[in-house]
């Protein structure tokens, strides 16, 4: 498509003495204020304990943490892309198959949404936060727009009715064509969004830490005060790490509608990252973008 703890929602916790994973689950969140939506799962938030067998990593039967969506499965759960290819405004055709062999046709409804799909090449460009509408046999579809050629990785981020933890699955599609990889943009904090919108980003990421990170948006140099919630939130951050997309959902802490949106992560190494802000403002759902160098 927990619990609160203090005044952060607690995201990204990593198995006790181990900082090799980087994983998003769903767990509670929830708005303040009247007219807000009534708390709702979380991605990210979970304890020392349940982290490697909440949200992308695996943590059964003895195997090694990996971190979340580096795995097409997990847990007896597959990710079976129908869509050979992908071509601009197509539909990109998949199934999830469960431990029997069969599509999942059940799951838990998590910020409004049975399943998240985040689609965006591999040089981390052509980001795509998508809900895709899925038939009576399992099989889910959504219309991917592409940046141009190349390899695009899809995210599944979905929780199986009768599952408790959430899974992360990720599976290489390719765009056919002669594919010309855009240069990562330089670490920066501002972002000019669609629409006059200028997002500026507040904290530093630190590797093996919790890294408190606030988004500031203003438009036409007004700060925002009335963003409206999406999906159950104010804000849906997305975090990949270069070179191999290691993936991380992360949502906000309780908060105002803007004009500072605060979240909590962590990350499990230095180097770039790549953030993407989802935030709804004036009927319409903006994204702005960051490269991020975690220390």
């Amino acid at each position: 498509m927990p619990a609160l703890n203090g005044p952060w929602l607690r995201l990204g916790a990593f198995t006790a003495g181990l900082v090799a994973v980087f994983a998003a689950a769903y767990g509670a969140g929830s708005l303040a204020g009247p007219g807000t939506p009534p708390p709702v799962p979380s991605h990210g938030d979970m304890n020392a304990h349940d982290a490697g067998a909440e949200h992308g990593e695996a943590a059964h039967d003895g195997a090694e943490y990996l971190p979340a969506g580096l795995q097409v499965a997990e847990a007896g759960y597959r990710l079976i892309p129908l869509t050979d290819s992908l071509s601009d405004g197509a539909e990109f055709r998949f199934r999830i198959d469960g431990p029997d062999g069969r599509p999942v046709t059940a799951y838990t409804t998590a910020h409004g949404k049975e399943l998240h799909l985040i689609v965006v090449r591999r040089d981390l460009s052509g980001f795509q936060h998508l809900h895709p509408s899925r038939d009576t046999a399992g099989v889910w579809s959504a219309p991917v727009h592409t940046s141009g050629p190349g390899q695009y990785r899809a995210f599944a981020d979905f929780v199986p009715a009768g599952r408790a933890e959430g899974l992360t699955l990720g599976v290489d599609v390719d765009a056919p064509g002669d594919y010309r990889p855009v240069t990562l943009p330089a670490a920066g904090r501002t972002a000019q969004v669609d629409g006059g919108y200028t997002v500026t980003l507040e904290g530093d990421l630190v590797s093996g830490a919790a890294s408190a990170l606030g988004l500031r948006i203003a438009r036409n140099g007004v700060p925002v005060t009335d963003l409206e919630p999406y999906l159950g939130a104010y804000g849906h951050l997305v975090a990949l790490r270069a070179g191999d997309l290691a993936y991380l959902h992360v949502h906000p802490e309780t908060g105002p509608a803007g004009p500072l949106v605060r979240f909590a992560a962590s990350v499990p190494s230095a180097g770039r990252y790549r953030l993407y802000l989802d935030f709804q403002h004036g009927g319409t759902v903006h994204t702005a973008e960051f490269t991020v160098e975690a220390r």
